[in-house]
């Protein structure tokens, strides 16, 4: 079995070569010695050590608050993405095609002239409208309209698997309505936030002021949605809250949903968004819901309004003209996540023409430069880690036969979708027309709401995708048992076809690893095989990953990502859990792909070393200190660094490749490591 994994393997890295025209593969250790800073320690800044020359050549260019691996890989996406755009938008094409959509659309956002000439105008019949509104009895259409056109006001209704009955489709509501995303921005206290609820009012005033507002009028406005906006993230569930599947789930029938939250009209709501006749939804956090019901009932009409028409500003703003783009940056770009330079207006482009279009141009890509053959060869690649997480599973001495059982059977059953779909989705029904670059996207997103909306109460469709072929990312999706590794990540530095196994299993290896093992993470364990919310572990079990897992919640609180400001343990447990699963079953994988013909130091590193270094190179980059801050509020992945340095001390096979040491910094001893897969 080591031989034959260790074969398929090279049977990829040939088969990819000789896709992309090249005779033989020349067998390389894929490690780039100039990514190194060999003056840091391992054992005391292994993240320094092995991306120090990264970080030092690929500094931070003003359009970046942070720039990875991933950013790079993006970029390169992105220019070949606008050679396949600007040539067909240069062409003329037959009206309705493919084509002449990706054309028009590119050419629209790319037209500065008409957008300056037009202001406000785009949007001035939708504020209008608005200020029409006689009562919030009327409200309910008109909040639904603006949902279905891509505004968010209030809360969210989307489609999507039944947690508990995960093969069929029902309507869900989730909370939302928040400018700044997260409630803490709301309601913590310290300088920082009071200083960004500062800005966040100064940039409500001039966007207002910006479509023809009084300065009076303007900050009333600025007032008014603090005042919604605050209500509504005191009401709503903290992101680690939402991240229990089971405080999330609260299926109801419509008739009660009325009786739960009154002062909506219900009928008249989801009749609008296309749901009429709807029987049952699953309302995910009742309190939030009840909030904005309560709202609609007792908050004068006028000051409803002002948030309404901030709404529409709020999401129309990058499609507008240059003023509004600007001052939209201003807070977005360069307050909040500290970017100093709006990207270049092509780069803005390409980005609504994947939003517009996604997989019509992931199909023009992946014709271009992603062959059928590595498809399926990939697929063969994750298979073998799916086997060494198999035999983890076996070997574990924490976990009972019973539960190992089931936990193989879910493994077992995993959905694997490489590359891209082998069904593209059908664009006919979008209407790309050559009146104003805003119209545009306004149609495109009931586009893809109703494609959305019309699932409901349908069987689930397992060959759909979540991301797009050109995307560089993965993901595990519990409600359908599946991991995804789209097109736009197979490639260097997360896979190289003429690297051997150390550097391709400690990259894309763990990067599988991980999706993988994200359907036994604190989240992901929750769901059974068939990718139902079920209790499937024994008690005892359940007890002993959840003592273990705290374990990880601890380690990652501790850590200081800036002077007072911790990392976040039990929001990013999940990410963690998966790169711990992730470095140890790629790990596995690679021993015994290589075990029946060893491979040799090359440049002074060991093949075990160069798996470590290939996977801290997947997380090199630069950040600056104000995304650092957003991030620790809001993204359950912990930083670049700490997914190195954090999570490398926990794995015994790190401290063996580079001879930590118990006075070295990183050095953690075994009762402190987590040990979960």
């Amino acid at each position: 079995m080591n031989k034959k994994l260790y074969l398929s393997m090279i049977a990829f890295a040939l088969a990819l070569a000789a896709c992309s025209g090249k005779k033989e593969a020349v067998r390389t250790t894929g490690i780039k010695i100039s990514n190194l800073d060999t003056t840091a320690l391992p054992g005391t800044d292994f993240y320094q050590y092995a991306c120090g020359g990264w970080m030092k050549a690929n500094p931070l260019s003003p359009e970046y608050a942070r720039f990875g691996t991933f950013d790079q890989l993006a970029e390169n996406n992105r220019q070949q993405l606008k050679e396949l755009i600007e040539g067909l938008a240069a062409q003329k094409s037959e009206p309705g095609t493919i084509a002449q959509k990706i054309g028009d659309i590119y050419n629209m956002a790319m037209d500065a002239g008409k957008l300056n000439a037009e202001g406000v105008a785009p949007i001035r019949a939708e504020l209008e409208k608005i200020a029409a509104l006689k009562n919030t009895e009327n409200m309910a259409g008109m909040v639904a309209e603006m949902r279905r056109k891509g505004f968010d006001p209030y809360f969210a209704v989307y489609v999507g698997p039944d947690d508990k009955n995960s093969k069929m489709n029902i309507a869900m509501t989730m909370q939302s309505g928040l400018s700044l995303g997260e409630r803490e921005y709301y309601l913590e206290e310290d300088e920082h936030m009071k200083e960004i609820r500062d800005k966040f009012k100064i940039h409500i005033v001039k966007m207002f002021q910006l479509a023809g507002a009084s300065e009076a009028e303007a900050q009333k406005a600025a007032a008014d949605v603090m005042e919604i906006e605050t209500r509504l993230a005191k009401a709503a569930y903290d992101n680690v809250k939402l991240r229990n599947p089971q405080l999330n789930y609260h299926k109801m029938t419509l008739v009660d949903v009325k009786k739960e939250f009154p002062g909506i009209d219900w009928e008249t709501y989801f009749d609008t968004m296309g749901l009429k006749g709807l029987q049952e939804l699953n309302v995910g956090q009742p309190e939030s819901l009840k909030e904005v019901a309560d709202i609609w009932k007792t908050v004068p009409l006028d000051i409803q309004k002002s948030y309404l028409q901030w709404k529409v500003l709020d999401a129309a703003a990058p499609y507008l003209s240059d003023d509004f783009v600007n001052q939209n940056f201003d807070f977005y770009g360069k307050t909040l996540s500290g970017t100093p330079e709006l990207k270049a207006r092509w780069k803005r482009a390409v980005g609504t023409v994947n939003g517009v279009l996604g997989e019509a141009v992931g199909q023009l890509y992946v014709e271009k430069y992603f062959p059928a053959a590595a498809k399926e060869r990939m697929v063969a690649l994750v298979h073998n880690l799916q086997t060494a997480l198999g035999e983890r599973i076996k070997n574990l001495d924490w976990m009972s036969e019973e539960t190992k059982t089931k936990a193989l059977e879910k493994l077992s059953t995993i959905y694997i979708k490489v590359g891209y779909p082998d069904k593209w989705r059908d664009y006919s029904g979008l209407e790309i027309q050559n009146d104003s670059y805003w119209n545009n996207i306004v149609r495109s997103n009931e586009f893809d709401f109703d494609y959305m909306i019309a699932d409901a109460g349908k069987p689930v469709d397992r060959d759909r995708w979540y991301m797009t072929p050109q995307t560089v990312n993965a993901y595990y999706s519990p409600t359908t048992n599946e991991i995804c590794f789209p097109a736009g990540i197979l490639q260097y530095p997360f896979f190289d076809m003429n690297a051997d196994d150390a550097f391709n299993y400690g990259a894309i290896g763990v990067v599988i690893g991980h999706e993988m093992t994200h359907g036994f993470d604190d989240q992901g364990r929750q769901y059974d095989k068939e990718g139902n919310l079920s209790d499937w572990w024994t008690a005892e079990d359940a007890k002993i990953f959840v003592d273990r897992a705290q374990v990880m919640v601890n380690h990652f609180d501790s850590i200081e990502v800036l002077p007072g400001l911790h990392g976040n343990g039990r929001l990013t447990l999940g990410e963690n859990i998966a790169d711990h699963g992730g470095l140890q079953v790629a790990y596995t994988a690679f021993q015994e792909a290589t075990a029946g013909q060893p491979l040799d130091r090359v440049d002074g590193f060991t093949p075990e070393q160069r798996f470590f270094l290939a996977y801290a190179n997947v997380w090199a980059g630069n950040i600056r200190d104000e995304q650092i801050r957003l991030l620790t509020k809001s993204d359950p992945h912990s930083l670049g660094r700490w997914r190195v340095n954090g999570a490398l001390p926990h794995i015994t096979a790190w401290y063996e490749a580079f001879d930590i040491q118990e006075n070295d910094p990183l050095y953690l001893a075994p009762e402190k490591r987590v040990a979960i897969w």
